[in-house]
């Protein structure tokens, strides 16, 4: 049957998946960080966190996958457009915002990148991998979090939201209709 293969013929499919979401991914987090507009930069990061939830789909590691689509994609960037939308903030090109030292903060980035990447090569060079160790399943390791650390998340959950509307209260200006017409058609 054609569905079913030798264990060696599926590596080039799964290095040629790879190689498209990584290459994916590092587009939308350039784009995250050049993109002028910060509705975009959202988006684009949406786009970042969905191609890393899908390596962790193809690392055989669902509940990571989906952790991060629920709580990264479906709460974290939602409140941050929320945020944007809700405090008026400027959506299209602000040039107040840039400066023209992008091209020190970029080198500064990539020596930083290569710093790091290479002493990681450095120090793990010789090392290999053992063994991947005992298995946990998703129910031991939903009871282990949220047994113990429920009352700690709830109340962090409860600060967040919190904070996040004295934001809004200090950020947001009310203004009168005439001023909404008149800022709605700059």
């Amino acid at each position: 049957m054609a569905l079913y293969r030798s264990r060696g013929s599926g590596v080039g499919n799964m290095t040629a998946v790879f190689g498209l979401l990584a290459g994916a991914i590092v587009f939308s987090g350039f784009r995250v960080v050049t993109s002028r507009n910060v509705m975009h930069s959202a988006l684009y990061l949406v786009g970042a966190l969905g191609g890393t939830a899908a390596l962790f789909v193809m690392l055989s590691a669902e509940f990571v996958a989906w952790v991060l689509v629920l709580v990264y994609i479906g709460a974290v960037i939602v409140l941050f457009l929320f945020g944007v939308m809700i405090t008026r903030a400027p959506m299209g090109r602000e040039a107040s915002l840039d400066n023209e030292k992008r091209g020190f903060a970029a080198a500064t980035a990539g020596l930083l990148f290569l710093m790091l990447s290479g002493s990681s090569l450095y120090a793990f060079k010789d090392v290999e991998l053992q063994g991947l160790g005992e298995t946990v399943s998703t129910a031991d390791l939903g009871i282990s979090l949220l047994g113990r650390f429920v009352l700690p998340f709830e109340i962090v959950s409860f600060l967040l939201l919190a904070a996040l509307i004295g934001g809004i209260v200090l950020a947001r200006k009310d203004l009168t209709p005439a001023q909404e017409e008149e800022g709605g058609a700059v």
